[in-house]
């Protein structure tokens, strides 16, 4: 790890000390905090968001070196033969004629490195992480990573399908779980005890933007072309799939886990969680379900602001800092993620998700493409790119791994 980032990490220890300092002699002569203290208290949070978002740049800035330096070295190798075809030339190389025009292609898809063809369907976890910092990352992989990063339910590791064309895909939905064993007679029958299932549709809905930058942009090999339009492209196309992923109605559009979760818990009336909501939120997902990879707390930021003020029955705080760099914060011992998407504290709004996100499917089409048109702005001599993802996500354990908490 960086050192800079260290420092950071420290940093950032430092001012939640600070902040817990601050609420621990509040309640020590039990009382609320002063004005002034509330106010510090508010810079401290705002300190901690400002130094994640600089660990966040800094990461990002370190891999988008490692990822420049890895393409220049891929462009500059030359083959025995001395030619240079275009597997040899690499990914990045095909993407940069591909975004100058140099390859003649109108159009081209961003697929994921993989050995098997694609009309098999292949079944993954996509996580927050970017991957080892060793590994170059492919044009597809910092599109996704950018994805991700704005889309709060990808983080948390749901269950992804990849699928090489977009035609519905049925899945199947455990309703109910199979009833308790009872005990039987000698030679008696035994009782039916089957789990009941359902069918979820995956479907594709499409997803798409443009983007234009100049002709100078797109030839000036000392931009990172790539980067920016992975960055872009991921970002845009992370703020209108994810905010489905939370919200979306199912009708017409993804069924949000949000929409599709259960009731766990109900708090005050427009109120923010208690300790004990949280709690008792957390053994509302039953034992099975919250031993799972994938269990995780989903709000927004400003729902976390509120919740690192909470402390449990034992007088600890449930929100507890991560301790490295890129590992997530946690609250009662399970790693917190956030969405902007998710609804603030208010009245009747489920501001709260816990549970095992696994069992959230999204559907992804192989592809993600992009098109250029050097005619849709020839009169301000603009290169004119679009991006289309295909997607849809739903809940196919609907017997309650994800449950909400909710303001009366």
């Amino acid at each position: 790890m960086s050192e800079f980032i260290k420092r950071l990490q420290e940093r950032r220890l430092n001012v939640w000390e600070q902040a817990k300092g601050l609420l621990d002699a509040a309640e020590g002569e039990k009382r609320e905090l002063s004005a002034d203290e509330e106010q510090t208290y508010q810079r401290l949070n705002a300190d901690l968001d400002k130094i994640d978002e600089r660990v966040k740049e800094f990461q990002e800035g370190e891999q988008r070196s490692k990822d420049a330096e890895a393409a220049f070295a891929d462009l500059l190798a030359k083959p025995a033969s001395g030619q240079r075809d275009e597997a040899a030339q690499g990914e990045a190389a095909k993407v940069r004629a591909w975004l100058t025009g140099q390859s003649g292609a109108r159009s081209y898809d961003v697929r994921p490195d993989s050995p098997m063809p694609l009309d098999v369907r292949t079944l993954s976890k996509l996580t927050a992480g970017a991957g080892a910092n060793t590994v170059p990352i492919s044009f597809y992989n910092q599109l996704v990573q950018h994805l991700t990063e704005n889309s709060g339910v990808l983080s948390t590791g749901p269950t992804v399908l990849r699928t090489g064309t977009g035609e519905q895909l049925q899945v199947p939905k455990t309703t109910a779980h199979s009833a308790n064993a009872g005990i039987v007679a000698e030679a008696g029958p035994l009782n039916a005890n089957e789990p009941v299932f359902g069918q979820v549709s995956l479907d594709a809905y499409k997803y798409g933007f443009l983007l234009q930058v100049s002709h100078e942009l797109a030839n000036d090999t000392a931009v990172d072309l790539l980067g920016y339009l992975a960055t872009q492209a991921g970002r845009a196309l992370g703020n209108g799939f994810g905010a489905h992923l939370v919200t979306g109605t199912g009708s017409s559009q993804p069924n949000g886990v949000l929409t599709a979760s259960t009731m766990g818990v109900t708090g005050g009336a427009g109120a923010a969680p208690t300790s004990d909501n949280l709690i008792d939120l957390y053994h509302s997902v039953i034992a099975p379900y919250r031993s799972g990879n994938s269990v995780a707390w989903l709000m927004r930021d400003a729902t976390v602001a509120a919740v690192r003020k909470i402390k449990d029955t034992t007088n600890q705080y449930v929100w507890q800092p991560g301790l490295t760099a890129g590992v997530p914060d946690t609250i009662l011992g399970k790693p917190l993620y956030t969405d902007p998407n998710m609804p603030a504290v208010g009245a009747a709004a489920k501001s709260v998700l816990f549970g095992d996100f696994s069992t959230y499917f999204v559907r992804q089409v192989e592809a993600i493409r992009f098109e250029r048109s050097d005619d849709y702005a020839f009169n301000t001599d603009l290169i004119t790119y679009r991006a289309i993802l295909r997607g849809d996500g739903d809940q196919v354990d609907t017997t309650g791994a994800i449950k909400h908490y909710v303001s009366a």
